[in-house]
């Protein structure tokens, strides 16, 4: 379903007015009822770690945020969903890639993708702490757990020194629940896809209590053909309240899984060619010959699919929350967490499938039969090089701990003081092992301290589960093998100032972070001495280097009156680099010129009207962002000696984004039993002036010559991958108190290209200006009904049914370097959950 941007604006101006005049003119609501229901999954819930989780009602000076009930979790959010997707009916939140495969969906805030925009789970920061990334498929089933997702956009409300430079995501989880009681759920959806929940509350017997949750799904694909997933969820919180100043939770959950993904491809096959020109076989298979549901990654291997792209991860988190009321005016919160991460993902090595004569057949599926038969003709069965193909996994496995800890005086007098913590230790190992033969014997993998014929026979399997126990030693490991430490240490401090007419705050960071890298590949201890690098224990050490950074905010809000405010937020962040981009890759040698702090400032400023019956927001903001340091990897580099060189990687350092926009939205109650929301944003999101960079050879990493101290220009170019216009509208109307039906609208447009830093440096070689593609725009419809039957007093049914893009519109999510990434079709799921 297209429509004209034109006549779009104008419907939802329509609606915009319509609802306004309905919320003013029909009957009032019973505010108090109203409150009641909203607040029942809180209240009913025993919350602990308030002083750590910084939700934005938290704060007397607003911030622009979006919140996510229980009851919209649980109805929109669970089964074949992406977690993404729950806040995606938000001003300036986009979200691409749902066609990837279970939990490969990717989140941007105002812009900015997830690696810049902070999560937290009950306070606890989850991004990872290399690069700052974020897996939904590590944490399937979150939306099960989630008591109330808390999106704030820009600044934010949380006092960490986190990675908020798009916003921050607060997902709050249950507890231990008050009263007795438990749930068993089906949930069945498109492509097979099924889920079996069951969850019980003990409710608190005297001073202990405890909350379950155990599921599992699977599903033989998610859209896309190839993306095979299956998985479990496990949830553990136990409660315990020894008096009435202390408030204990302890909880731990998993999800392991494991999926085939599915990647961008161009919309014509690439072909290769002989001496004269003329293609001979497929090199990069295209959706002219997939189809929308094609997948280049898969095919059949003796009869079974097999993916050459299968994610596999298991990160179980615990953590234990501690809430101690001094007394009336002082209270201490603080949790304390450890996350430990095995798993990683398939892909193939050697010649690879588009370089061998029929590796793909004509469908575009990878012919494995093909691939096997050639290997079983390998000279005793040996891989080597490029002389074969087999199938290895990366895996990244880490260990993480750490704590945050606020404590929190308030004088009753209007001020409120908070002073406190943020620790976290993470260790990494990142490796290669074999995964799958496929008809040979062995693979030669050798490295600098190897013999140049050393074999590897012994594979491993991607199971989430068995990755756990069983993982490649040092001499089973192929490709690569480094690790890496970070220790992070940092305070943070918060005072406010509010009465009945205005409020005032002021809040400040300082951390530091500690980085070290190990290699165990590609040195000996000659090299390492020749290079002056520490070598011990066999494996060579970047040494320690400590990066100082910073957060300062401060803001304030005006109510005018019962009805009205506004507010003022501004902010200024020095945030350290990212482990991953201060290296350069497979050494443990720091990237020359050194990469700097990231530096970000930003001023945001607000609108509110509440009434018991209308909410309205407006919000606008302004966000420049410097000193940014980003990695680009690309094929087919051309040096200043016509070299070719097959594999690179840019080192891109110094790029300037200013994003700055308005937003609105808005809740109405138009009678107690129909709710319309809609919402609007329109950004302007641009790189600005110059930024440098340097090319790496990846396959001897190098620095190609003459790249030594690239310069390129990149003002005024949009930057790429989230719309920067959209538009949302939605309603709820309850039929009966049993049966509901809910409606989404939502619109992108002002869309581009993800911007490809090969093409903008050969466009400023020529003097030529480099603009990056813009993508159609594309509008989506979701349609959801429930309905709840009673049994007994204590007992009930509740049938839950989703259409997710009703008409089925076809449309492109994001381009990449690669290709286009087409969006999901329409999908659906169902289910019954007997609660009691």
């Amino acid at each position: 379903m297209r429509l004209n941007s034109t006549k779009l604006l104008l419907v939802g101006a329509f609606a915009l007015m319509a609802s306004f005049t309905f919320a003013q003119v029909v009957e009032p609501t019973d505010s108090t009822k109203v409150e009641r229901d909203e607040n029942v999954s809180l209240g009913e819930t025993l919350i602990v770690g308030k002083g750590v989780i910084d939700v934005s009602e938290n704060r007397k000076t607003p911030v622009a945020s979006t919140v996510i009930t229980r009851e919209e979790i649980l109805d929109k959010g669970v089964g074949n969903v992406e977690f993404p997707e729950l806040l995606k009916n938000s001003p300036s939140i986009y979200v691409a890639d749902q066609a990837s495969g279970f939990g490969d969906a990717k989140m941007y805030m105002r812009g900015f993708d997830q690696s810049n925009t902070a999560f937290l789970l009950n306070g606890q920061p989850i991004n990872g702490m290399d690069n700052g990334s974020l897996y939904w498929s590590n944490w399937q089933s979150v939306s099960d757990i989630a008591n109330v997702i808390d999106s704030q956009r820009g600044l934010g409300s949380s006092k960490l020194a986190i990675s908020s430079v798009g916003g921050t995501v607060n997902i709050v989880t249950k507890a231990t629940d008050k009263k007795e009681g438990g749930f068993v759920r089906y949930i069945a959806g498109n492509d097979s896809y099924q889920k079996q929940t069951i969850g019980y509350n003990t409710g608190m017997k005297g001073k202990w209590g405890a909350s379950f949750m155990f599921d599992n799904w699977s599903a033989h694909r998610s859209f896309a053909r190839g993306t095979e997933g299956k998985g479990q969820s496990y949830f553990v919180s136990v409660g315990y309240k020894p008096s009435e100043r202390h408030t204990l939770n302890f909880m731990i959950f998993g999800a392991p899984q494991e999926h085939g993904q599915n990647y961008s491809k161009p919309m014509v096959t690439k072909m290769n060619t002989d001496k004269l020109g003329n293609p001979t076989f497929i090199n990069t298979p295209g959706y002219d010959i997939t189809g929308r549901k094609g997948n280049s990654n898969y095919g059949f291997y003796n009869g079974e699919a097999l993916s050459a792209k299968t994610n596999y991860y298991h990160k179980p988190v615990a953590n234990l929350n501690w809430d101690f009321t001094i007394n009336e005016n002082l209270s201490l919160s603080t949790v304390v967490y450890a996350s430990m991460g095995t798993g990683g993902g398939t892909s193939t090595l050697g010649n690879g499938i588009g370089y061998t004569n029929g590796g793909y057949k004509a469908n575009g599926e990878i012919n494995w039969d093909l691939i096997a038969s050639n290997n079983e003709g390998l000279k005793d069965g040996i891989s080597n090089g490029n002389n074969s193909t087999v199938l290895a996994s990366s895996v990244n496995n880490h260990f993480w701990y750490g704590g945050v800890s606020n404590l929190t005086f308030d004088t009753k007098k209007g001020f409120v003081f908070n002073v406190g913590t943020d620790l976290r230790f993470y260790q990494g190992e990142h490796y290669q092992q074999l995964n799958n033969l496929l008809g040979a014997k062995s693979r030669v993998s050798t490295n600098a301290q190897r013999d140049k014929n050393y074999t590897v026979n012994k594979t491993y399997s991607s199971g989430a589960w068995n990755s756990l126990f069983n993982r490649a030693s040092r001499d089973e490991r192929i490709g690569f093998d480094n690790s890496e430490r970070i220790n992070y240490q940092g305070l943070f401090g918060q005072a406010e100032y509010s009465n009945e007419l205005f409020s005032v705050f002021f809040q400040g960071a300082l951390s530091w972070q500690q980085y070290e890298k190990y290699d165990n590949w590609n040195y000996t201890a000659e090299k390492a001495k020749a290079e002056g690098v520490e070598f011990k224990n066999g494996k060579a050490s970047s040494g320690e280097r400590t990066e100082l950074g910073y957060n300062l905010k401060a803001g304030a809000s005006l109510n005018i009156n019962k009805e009205n405010s506004i507010f003022v937020n501004a902010g200024k962040y020095s945030r350290q680099p990212y482990l991953n981009n201060m290296f350069v890759r497979n050494t443990v040698k720091f990237v020359d010129p050194e990469v700097k702090n990231e530096e970000l400032q930003s001023i945001e400023a607000g609108y509110r009207y509440k009434t018991r019956t209308l909410r309205v927001n407006i919000n606008a903001y302004y966000t420049e962002w410097n000193n940014r340091a980003d990695t680009y990897n690309d094929r087919d580099f051309k040096d200043s000696n016509d070299k070719l060189h097959a594999n690179v990687r840019y080192l891109l350092n110094d790029l300037t984004q200013v994003h700055k926009g308005i937003e609105v939205d808005f809740d109405a109650k138009v009678t107690r039993d129909w709710t319309i929301k809609g919402y609007a944003s329109a950004g302007d999101w641009r790189y600005q002036g110059d930024f440098t960079y340097q090319v790496q050879d990846t396959d001897t990493q190098e620095i190609v010559p003459g790249t030594e101290n690239g310069t390129g220009n990149l003002d005024g170019v949009r930057v790429g991958n989230a719309a920067q216009f959209t538009f949302g509208m939605g309603t709820k109307v309850n039929v009966t108190r049993s049966l509901s039906f809910d409606t989404n609208f939502n619109y992108y447009a002002r869309l581009f290209e993800n911007v490809n830093v090969a093409d903008v440096a050969k466009a400023n070689i020529k003097g030529d200006v480099y603009k990056n593609a813009s993508i159609s725009p594309f509008a989506t419809v979701d349609l959801g009904m429930s309905y709840k039957f009673k049994i007994t007093n204590s007992q009930n049914l509740k049938f839950r049914g989703n259409i997710n893009n009703l008409f089925n519109d076809q449309y492109i999510s994001r381009k990449d370097n690669y290709g286009y990434f087409w969006g999901n079709g329409r999908t659906f799921n169902a289910g019954v959950t007997y609660n009691f």
